[in-house]
């Protein structure tokens, strides 16, 4: 089964994405973020792109996620530039895999 890919944030940020296939979900907040990257869960989408703006907005979601095969929900910098929680994530994760931060 192909899984689709989602890209979830500020319109200025998401719009962009439509122009290489991927799925754009434009969001003011992150109650309608939230509605929004679970309603994707459901409907087979295997990769959420979702800005760090929003995401800080909704941390719980974000680790429910993050229990989860699929979706995976990688964060990306907004239009107004990287909180580094994306990069912080990376770290973490590798930290876990690896037993140790190599980054």
């Amino acid at each position: 089964m192909a899984h689709k890919i989602a890209v979830v944030g500020e319109k200025d940020v998401v719009i962009p994405f439509q122009l290489i296939g991927f799925d754009a979900f434009p969001v003011n907040d992150g109650q309608e973020a939230r509605k929004q990257v679970d309603e994707l869960a459901k409907n087979e989408y295997g990769i959420i792109y979702l800005t760090e703006t929003i995401a800080e907005q909704i941390p719980d979601t974000i680790s429910h996620y993050d229990t989860q095969v699929v979706p995976a929900v990688i964060l990306i910098p907004s239009h107004k530039g990287s909180l580094g929680i994306g990069k912080k994530r990376v770290q973490d994760n590798v930290e876990k895999a690896v037993g140790q931060n190599i980054l």
